[in-house]
Parts: C-alpha cells; sequence; structure tokens
C-alpha cells in the first residue's frame, strides 16, 4: 500500500518508522513545511513540502500528523484524491469540521482512523475491561499534567495557538471514559487559567474539565503544559462505581513531559469491599510498538474493509466533550449536549 506521511515531528516519525517496518507499506513520500533531522531508516524517502506535491503521487494511504489546525482540511484533501487516512487527534478543532471529515469518508467509501493510541494499547485495554465488569454508574477520575520545559514547552506553546491541553490530551481520557459507560454525555462545565506571559491572551494551559453522562456516570479530566507546572499527582487514572474500583498504579515513567511516560502502566488495581486485586502487565510496548500496532490496524481495516462506523462516532463524540469544555470555560457557564448520540 503506497503512503505518504504529512508533518515529521514526534508522533509523524514514528508513524513513518511504522509503515518503514510494514511488509504491506511502501512511503512513496515524507511532507514536513520545513527540513527536519529524521532517522537513518527515513532518510532516503523522497521530501515534499505540502501535501498537495505528495497527493500527485496518487497514495493509497495518507498519515496526517500536522498541527491540529489542518487535521480536516488534508483528510478530506487526501480522501477527495481518492486515499485513505489516518490522521492523529483530535480529528478536527470544531465539532462541524469533524463531522464533515467523518461525513466525506462515508461518502466516498474512504477507511478514516484517528490517531487513539491508547485503544491500542493492552494494559489500557485491560483498565476498560476490568471497569466494566464492576458495572456503573462510574465515576472517572484523570489527569495528565506535564511539567515541560525547553523544546517540549516550545510544542506546547506552538500547539496552543489553536489547541489547549484539555482538547489535544482529553480526548484520549474522554474516549476511555464513554467506552467504559457506553452513555451518551449530557452536560459538560470547566474551569482554565492562563499561567504564562508566552501564549496567546485568549489561551489556557491549566484547564479542568467535568461530564455528565446519561447513566448517571460522572467524570473529571484535568490537563496542563508548562514550566510551572508541578509533578505531584501528575498522572491519575481512576474509575470507581458502587461494585468497587478500577485504578492504574503509577510507573516510573521519568519526567511528565516524557512521550514514553503517557501510556506507560505500572499495574493495574481492582478493588473489591472483599479485597484488592493486583493485575501485573510485565510486556508493555513502547511508545513505537504502539505506533506500528495502530498502523498495522489501519492497513488490516483498509484491506478487510472493516466498518469503523463506531470509531469514527466515537472520535466525533470524545471532541465535542472536549470542545464544550472549551467553551464552558470561554463562557463561563455550563453546556447542555442534550441527547447526544
Amino acid at each position: 500500500m503506497r503512503v505518504v506521511v504529512a508533518g515529521l515531528g514526534t508522533m509523524g516519525r514514528s508513524h513513518a518508522l511504522a509503515y518503514h517496518a510494514h511488509p504491506d507499506a511502501e512511503i512513496v513520500g515524507l511532507v514536513n513545511r520545513s527540513e527536519v533531522t529524521l532517522p537513518e531508516a527515513l532518510s532516503g524517502y523522497p521530501r515534499f513540502a505540502t501535501l498537495g506535491e505528495a497527493l500527485a503521487l496518487e497514495p493509497d494511504l495518507v498519515c496526517i500528523a500536522t498541527y491540529s489546525d489542518t487535521h480536516a482540511e488534508y483528510a478530506i484533501a487526501a480522501m477527495e484524491a481518492g486515499a485513505h487516512v489516518f490522521v492523529e487527534k483530535p480529528l478536527a478543532t470544531t465539532v462541524a469540521d469533524a463531522e464533515r471529515v467523518v461525513a466525506t469518508a462515508q461518502r466516498l467509501g474512504s477507511k478514516l482512523v484517528v490517531g487513539y493510541i491508547l485503544r491500542h494499547h493492552p494494559s489500557w485495554q485491560r483498565l476498560i475491561a476490568e471497569a466494566r465488569d464492576l458495572g456503573g454508574p462510574y465515576v472517572f477520575r484523570m489527569n495528565l499534567n506535564q511539567q515541560s520545559q525547553g523544546a517540549t514547552w516550545a510544542t506546547h506553546k506552538s500547539l496552543m495557538q489553536t489547541t489547549s491541553p484539555l482538547v489535544d490530551c482529553g480526548v484520549h481520557y474522554v474516549d476511555v471514559m464513554c467506552q467504559i459507560t457506553d452513555a451518551a454525555p449530557t452536560r459538560v462545565s470547566a474551569m482554565g487559567l492562563r499561567l504564562s506571559d508566552e501564549i496567546a491572551p485568549d489561551m489556557y494551559n491549566y484547564g479542568q474539565l467535568q461530564v455528565w453522562f446519561k447513566d448517571g456516570s460522572v467524570g473529571w479530566y484535568e490537563a496542563g503544559w508548562g514550566p510551572m507546572m508541578s509533578e505531584t499527582a501528575s498522572f491519575v487514572k481512576d474509575v470507581v462505581s458502587p461494585g468497587g474500583s478500577v485504578s492504574i498504579k503509577d510507573a516510573e515513567r521519568g519526567a511528565t513531559d516524557d512521550v514514553e511516560g503517557h501510556t506507560k502502566v505500572g499495574a493495574i488495581v481492582v478493588h473489591r469491599p472483599s479485597g484488592d486485586r493486583r493485575v501485573a502487565l510485565p510486556d508493555e510496548p513502547d511508545h513505537q510498538a504502539l505506533c506500528d500496532a495502530e498502523q498495522a490496524f489501519t492497513l488490516a481495516a483498509i484491506a478487510t474493509d472493516h466498518d469503523l462506523t463506531r470509531h469514527m462516532t466515537d472520535a466525533v463524540q470524545s471532541l465535542r466533550i472536549c470542545l464544550a469544555a472549551d467553551e464552558s470555560i470561554r463562557t463561563g457557564h455550563p453546556v447542555s449536549l442534550g441527547d447526544t448520540p
């Protein structure tokens, strides 16, 4: 399958390495608007400054790992050119654009996979299964705060030109909540604060959202970026229900802005009134292995004509919740989602 990769930052390079190693993929072009240093394995592939140039090669699949504000435009352009699409999260920066991308995929019969990397992580799959086994309604307690400095803080500042931490990171963990409860979200409220003069006046680099679900479940998610962030309790992943709780036991993960630490799981602790059970996870995949799994899923979905309707619907729903949190912070009021499907 002929593949173009657009965006050669951390995620784009990892996805390109996944295609490089996969026997059913052939990279025909790499796209980045500026010159970047690539791993030796990728150094021989043709490079282009624009996606339009690479689409002239008529790829079968386009991987989009650029900044969020280009995701919808690039995804639609790729599908209109006849390609299937893998796009990093978030799918778009507005719900309307996300729905437009999904509608394009449905109209053209294109496969559209969104980069929810935790869906391919066996430890997170186990967390979801253990939580569902407890039965709801649920309380979700989750955060990912990053004490970012230097080059990582520069990347975060670039991201915050268009996308807040609550949206960029939050879609992952809100997606986990939605997979566990299976209930529609009904209301979102949020609070946020701008903690740095280095970001736009209308942007915040710390936020917390609260979401209510139709089955009575409730949840919160917290995200903060920047050199001022505390690393105390920076990684909380708890699911509580009347039957007990399931928690990720923090692993030795290094600095909070280390990409390897964002998915790392030390163990899962299942608590019931009758006692605790620890689920050991000795063979955790690293970040590259997870990207390999994402791209293997994408290539298989295309080859087998896998139905991705639920996958696309879930991607829009998690984005809707996180963008409602953005709206709540900017207006100071809760946002009703009504009977969201």
